[in-house]
């Protein structure tokens, strides 16, 4: 039952959105190369200042100049729009994903409470209690962040996308499904959402008034974020200050890229509640509460 009102509520949706998304898809892929190429002259200032600065005497030069880095930013964009246009295999995992992602999930679904027995049977006895309840911190954290994260998605996708498509912006809807989509790594989605809807309004219109309301949209989407819809849908379930998020953000896309990303947050909390398991066990120790040699002394002198 679970299953099937899943997958019936994720076909209607699609079935809305579908035709609205590819169309702009298909538009925005058509017109990206008129954009690289309208970027392109909107730095030739810039180029024509680095060639007076540096004595370059023409592009090419320039171009000689940045060739050992660009050949790293081409290798790796090689790399990727390879591994992004090897259709065939996008489609085998797709369709692979498909239909193990109903199975997986119904045995999870069943299976969960003799997992969790089994697991619990393992524990040593005398930390049975203690283990149990560190399991439960861990689970409590990543089930808030992972419920809380995803629904702040949707409800910030489409926010984005209705806001942007009534302020007229050209492939708007897809932005803000977008910038929704990419929130499940904080900060990430409204950050790629700006630039991309900023890049577009300008292009589109010229007018930097339009520019400004488009990236009004994203700022308050951000106000929304932070003071409604995080403390209400996540609230204090993952307890990690802003700046430990940030720092967690960092090192894990400086490790492991997207990917670590991703996983940089729950990982994030499962170290905050064992740092938080040790920090209470070191209080509890006598290393901790024991008195200082003077103080005694100084003690039994009073007395």
């Amino acid at each position: 039952m679970i299953l099937t009102s899943f997958f019936a509520l994720l076909a209607l949706v699609l079935a809305v959105i579908s035709p609205i998304l590819i169309r702009e898809m298909s538009e925005f892929i058509t017109e990206f190369p008129s954009y690289i190429d309208k970027i392109w002259i909107l730095l030739q200032p810039l180029i024509e200042r680095i060639q007076t600065q540096f004595g370059l005497e023409t592009n090419d030069d320039v171009i000689t100049s940045l060739q050992p880095y660009m050949g790293k930013v081409a290798q790796t964009s090689a790399g990727i729009l390879k591994h992004l246009m090897s259709a065939s295999t996008v489609l085998f995992d797709f369709t692979l994903t498909l239909f193990l992602t109903p199975i997986v999930a119904y045995f999870l679904l069943k299976e969960w409470p003799k997992i969790t027995d089994w697991i619990y049977s393992l524990m040593p006895r005398d930390h049975e209690t203690t283990l149990k309840g560190l399991l439960s911190q861990i689970d409590k954290k990543l089930s808030g962040f992972v419920r809380g994260q995803l629904s702040v998605c949707a409800v910030l996708g489409i926010l984005y996308a209705i806001a942007l498509m009534i302020a007229g912006l050209k492939y708007g809807f897809f932005i803000g499904l977008m910038a929704g989509a990419l929130s499940i790594i904080p900060l990430v989605g409204s950050i790629v959402g700006l630039l991309v809807s900023v890049m577009v309004a300008y292009f589109q219109s010229g007018d930097l008034t339009y520019v400004g309301i488009i990236a009004t949209i994203f700022l308050v989407g951000q106000v929304i974020e932070g003071n409604l819809l995080t403390p209400k849908l996540v609230g204090d379930s993952v307890g990690l200050h802003p700046l430990w998020i940030i720092f967690s953000l960092m090192a894990g896309g400086a490790i492991f890229g997207i990917l670590g990303m991703f996983l940089a947050v729950p990982v994030a909390a499962i170290v905050g509640v064992l740092i938080g398991f040790f920090v209470l066990k070191y209080k509890k120790s006598t290393f901790y509460k024991k008195t200082p040699v003077k103080n005694k002394k100084k003690a039994k002198n009073a007395k």
